[in-house]
């Protein structure tokens, strides 16, 4: 009987598993997981160190950037990240995350925290990938989609009307610290 090796490049525990059942565990129920199967472990081993890009749902030769088939643009300039927040209620438990837009691979995660607001998370995702890049000395454009958050970042002020008396201590922490830094 011939076995597979497969590459779990996003998924819970991202990397070379030798059977499916424990491939299955790091994709199932996972946001857009990226996987595959190989022959060898040799091959699988090579893939996963030469990211999905070269794998996945590509034809050898073709473009890794999407295009748009109408214009004939990339609607998306690779490499970069992308940034969003969420937050149930308002106030209300906000997390936020920036991911590799080529990849889709998680790159930073910080939350949840209670007593927050969804426009303080777009601020701080926005200012926590802008370092990332200014530590990288990365030119890659960030995504986003809140213009409030772009608006704070340019003003280098997280203008909430958010309660100081019911906001997250810590989370007020970090936003005074961003303002200084944005």
């Amino acid at each position: 009987m011939k076995s597979k090796w497969y590459v779990v490049w996003n998924g819970v525990e991202p990397g070379v598993y030798g059977d499916w059942l424990t491939c299955k565990r790091q994709v199932d129920g996972f946001n857009r997981p990226q996987y595959k199967s190989f022959a060898t472990r040799e091959e699988a081993v090579e893939a996963y160190q030469a990211g999905p890009w070269d794998y996945i749902g590509k034809k050898v030769g073709a473009s890794r950037v999407p295009v748009d088939a109408a214009t004939g643009s990339s609607p998306i300039i690779y490499p970069s990240i992308a940034v969003d927040a969420a937050c149930s209620g308002n106030p209300g438990t906000m997390e936020y995350r920036g991911v590799d837009t080529a990849t889709g691979a998680e790159l930073f995660r910080k939350g949840p925290f209670k007593n927050s607001t969804n426009n303080i998370g777009e601020f701080l995702a926005l200012v926590h990938g802008l370092a990332m890049l200014k530590q990288q000395n990365s030119p890659q454009p960030i995504y986003t989609d809140s213009i409030t958050a772009i608006s704070w970042v340019r003003q280098k002020k997280c203008k909430t009307k958010l309660d100081p008396r019911i906001a997250n201590p810590f989370v007020s922490e970090l936003v005074e610290r961003q303002q200084i830094n944005a």
